[in-house]
């Protein structure tokens, strides 16, 4: 009995560990570069899903990238379908390996990235309101690249190993 009720708590770790690599993108063509892309202005269209799948926020977000010296600026603005309005900024530099690291105010620690090909995978924790409440939820987040102007990023929210909701985003880079 105690050996079913192991395995069934560890279940969702082994889930979690099974995503794919990102280097499993590493020859997926155009090439992801995260500065060229974000720097000036990009939009994005996005919702947030239930685990059942129902749709409970839609949001538009205005996303202007700039280099700071070695960091490079993420300045996020939310407009929510409800009419509530958001901002996070990110920080973001990149190590010797070509790895990234990421803060942000409403970030737990440092977000940890990979990039490879036309795919990039985020891994942090985000403190995430939610009826008056602030929950420390999981993110495995996935960008891909689709064309020079076309970014699609699906992330999954977990608390404890067990699926939370997802994130659904579509980007898009204005011409200069």
């Amino acid at each position: 009995m105690m050996r079913k009720l192991f395995s069934l708590m560890a279940l969702p770790f082994a889930v979690a560990c099974s995503a794919p690599s990102v280097t499993r993108y590493a020859a997926e063509q155009p090439k992801l570069d995260l500065v060229a892309y974000f720097a000036g202005t990009v939009d994005a269209w996005g919702m947030f899903q239930k685990r059942n799948g129902e749709v409970v926020k839609r949001f538009t977000v205005q996303i202007t990238g700039r280099r700071d010296g070695d960091r490079f600026i993420l300045d996020e603005r939310f407009r929510y379908s409800d009419g509530n309005t958001d901002r996070r900024v990110w920080t973001l530099t990149q190590d010797a390996d070509g790895r990234w690291r990421g803060t942000a105010g409403d970030v737990v620690g440092q977000a940890r990235g990979e990039l490879a090909g036309n795919a990039l995978n985020w891994r942090y924790t985000l403190k995430l309101p939610v009826d008056g409440k602030v929950y420390e939820v999981q993110l495995d987040d996935w960008m891909f690249l689709v064309d020079e102007h076309t970014l699609i990023n699906r992330a999954s929210m977990s608390k404890f190993g067990f699926d939370v909701g997802e994130v659904t985003l579509f980007f898009r880079k204005r011409q200069p």
